[in-house]
């Protein structure tokens, strides 16, 4: 069942979590409607069985303050970001993915860490859980496609998971693997992909505290759909640099192979900037479209650095960005 709502409703009134949760949650409308039709048969463990893994409770985070978050911004709905996903393992179309992720098994959990480090280890989640106060961090987040969402992640700075793994001086850049198996994930041959997913970072990059080693969103462990139970969240670069699902971490001498490189390299830069003065082959980057604003206030100027320039520029000092875009 699909539940319309009106394009002339102030947007004040329908992103924010809170207000969605009380006024438009297609989650609470199902469960009070199964629970009210079946109260005999126990209506509770009906509506649970009722509904998708996706729209189930979320386990809760303890979070702490944040000195890198994002202010200013109106945080696009927790429905619209665990709706609106690219995550080509669970489908093409946007809504795919809350869809198909539900057989994700997210625990156990291992990551590997291996390539030039002083030691080849592994990680459980739990630990990594523990391994730093986790932080509430809003970020822009701003994809290829030319459309953008504000997303409260929660997660820690991946450097402080790096200084753990113990690089070796000659390791230059970091690798993520995603979870692949073709058993869990059968919408990925509708692509021509070769899986895993992979993803890369330059050293330097991989350290900035900006990029966040990322395990919820609103206050909540991540939804399948949004790279449970763990990824990365590198704020301004295009969101398909974000590596979903990592199962390794491959620290190496040279830049490693990147997914969407290899499938389109005059298309997908290994660096991915978010950068206005740099179009898509198939369309402009000089504006985007913010998801969950009504249609009048959806257009908006594309950010240098997706508005991170004050943070990241610096590592990019001399480079020419249009070459490597």
């Amino acid at each position: 069942m699909l539940i319309g709502k009106p394009t002339d409703i102030p947007s004040s009134e329908i992103t924010p979590r809170a207000a969605y949760d009380e006024y438009f949650s297609r989650r609470r409308f199902l469960r009070n409607a199964v629970a009210a039709s079946a109260a005999a048969l126990g209506a509770e463990r009906l509506a649970e069985l009722a509904l998708p893994a996706t729209a189930q409770a979320a386990a809760k985070l303890q979070t702490v303050k944040s000195p890198f978050t994002t202010t200013g911004e109106q945080l696009t709905g927790y429905n619209d970001v665990t709706t609106y996903n690219n995550f080509y393992e669970f489908g093409v179309d946007k809504d795919q993915p809350a869809k198909n992720a539900g057989g994700l098994p997210t625990r156990p959990w291992t990551v590997k860490v291996e390539g030039k480090v002083k030691k080849p280890l592994t990680f459980d989640i739990d630990s990594l859980l523990k391994l730093h106060p986790l932080e509430e961090r809003v970020y822009r987040h701003r994809c290829v496609e030319a459309w953008s969402m504000v997303i409260p992640w929660v997660g820690y700075s991946l450097s402080e998971f790096i200084k753990l793994c113990d690089p070796l001086p000659s390791a230059r850049f970091v690798q993520f693997l995603s979870y692949y198996d073709n058993h869990v994930e059968k919408w990925a041959g509708q692509t021509s992909i070769y899986w895993p997913y992979s993803e890369g970072l330059r050293m330097d990059e991989a350290m900035n505290p900006l990029a966040l080693l990322t395990f919820g969103l609103y206050g909540e462990v991540l939804p399948n759909q949004n790279g449970a139970p763990i990824r990365i969240v590198v704020p301004w670069k295009y969101g398909f640099k974000s590596a979903k699902s990592i199962v390794a971490v491959r620290f190496l001498e040279k830049m490693p192979p990147t997914t969407w490189n290899e499938q389109g390299p005059n298309e997908y830069g290994f660096y991915s900037n978010v950068n206005p003065n740099v179009d898509h082959p198939r369309w402009s980057q000089k504006t985007e479209r913010r998801i969950g604003q009504p249609f009048y206030a959806q257009r908006r100027t594309t950010l240098m650095f997706n508005g991170y320039a004050d943070q990241v520029a610096s590592m990019y000092a001399g480079m020419d960005l249009k070459r490597n875009f």
